[in-house]
């Protein structure tokens, strides 16, 4: 008998109302999402359907017009901004379609970002990044610039510098979608390893059908709500 895992996200009634002048655009509507410890969701839809505003909710880049979002026990949507910050340095690693390296510093340098919101030494901020690096499998490219590694190496770049902070979620908004089959198949071996052999709980939105492939659950956000098929 598998022991059954413990909720740590839970998104309940929430509401996303952007304005836009006198205009209001409902985006998520009364949505309601649990996600258990370790698991590795994909979240597909339309473009517009609120993919990205959802993800961005979970991790406390926005806040729910209205509704709660409780992750490991604690309402986010209720924390002041200075703590919400706080919170998102401990607890969210994003990954990006598009990468967001620096292109002034080495890969060993972007890597160590988020550990400069910490009160780590240089010495221990260097070897937990060379640690990232090297479960990405970039330990031979610590000193290089983004301009010169390949896109895929740079989105694994982008990976280490989520992972850096060892945080609670990971969470990826089109990770391959900057990028060639085989660099993306790379890319999801590299998050399907980290969510089986780490144990890291991943929410990753994709349009790839391939990519959502890779992953343990799959939902479909259309018209504000999840349901677990797309709509025809």
């Amino acid at each position: 008998m598998t022991e059954e895992k413990k909720t740590l996200v839970k998104v309940n009634d929430v509401d996303k109302v952007f304005k836009r002048g006198s205009e209001e655009i409902h985006v998520l509507g009364g949505l309601d999402l649990q996600i258990p410890e370790g698991e590795f969701l994909a979240l597909m839809g339309p473009s517009g359907s609120g993919k990205s505003t959802l993800l961005n909710l979970i991790g406390g880049l926005d806040r729910p017009s209205q509704g709660s979002i409780e992750i490991g026990g604690e309402r986010i949507e209720k924390l002041s901004s200075r703590r919400l910050a706080s919170w998102r340095a401990r607890h969210v690693g994003l990954v990006f379609q598009f990468y967001n390296l620096m292109p002034v510093l080495t890969a060993q340098k972007n890597v160590e970002l988020p550990l400069l919101l910490t009160s780590m030494s240089r010495a221990e901020r260097r070897k937990r990044a060379g640690i990232a690096l090297e479960i990405v499998g970039l330990s031979h490219r610590t000193g290089h610039y983004p301009r010169t590694l390949s896109g895929g190496e740079q989105q694994r770049v982008g990976i280490a510098r989520a992972i850096v902070t060892d945080p609670t979620l990971l969470l990826c908004d089109e990770p391959t979608g900057d990028l060639d089959r085989k660099s993306g198949d790379e890319i999801l071996d590299l998050l399907q390893a980290l969510n089986a052999e780490q144990g890291k709980t991943i929410v990753m939105v994709t349009h790839d059908i391939h990519a959502a492939a890779r992953a343990s659950r799959t939902l479909y956000l259309n018209k504000g709500q999840l349901s677990t098929e797309p709509e025809e």
